[in-house]
């Protein structure tokens, strides 16, 4: 099985709503019992966030986001799958539960 990354993008802040809610968590519970899940959370938004670039003698540490944008990750799912047309298609659910469109990025292995 391969790992895909579903990153939920969204043009706001705004934490999903209670009936958003229950349908993500009842896509969830569904690809746990499926064995799809390996962990999802939610993001706070890009204004909380710090970029650190370590690549030189001393870190330089900024506030916000890497980029500015429209839309930006609010949420996302690290799930299995035997192919990318599965991991298509759970996409297609998770965009659908969730109410908010989703990328879907393959996990390379180490």
């Amino acid at each position: 099985m391969a790992q895909y990354l579903f990153n939920v993008l969204h043009d706001s802040s705004e934490l999903a709503t209670d009936e958003e809610m229950t349908a993500i968590r009842a896509f969830n519970k569904q690809i746990q019992a499926d064995g799809h899940w390996v962990f999802a959370g939610g993001l706070a938004g890009p204004d909380t966030s710090t970029v650190v670039d370590g690549r030189h003698s001393e870190p330089v540490y900024t506030d916000g986001p890497y980029l500015e944008s429209k839309e930006f990750i609010i949420g996302f799912w690290i799930i299995e799958a035997a192919d990318l047309d599965v991991a298509l298609k759970l996409a297609s659910q998770a965009s659908l539960h969730c109410n908010r469109r989703v990328e879907v990025r393959p996990v390379l292995s180490a």
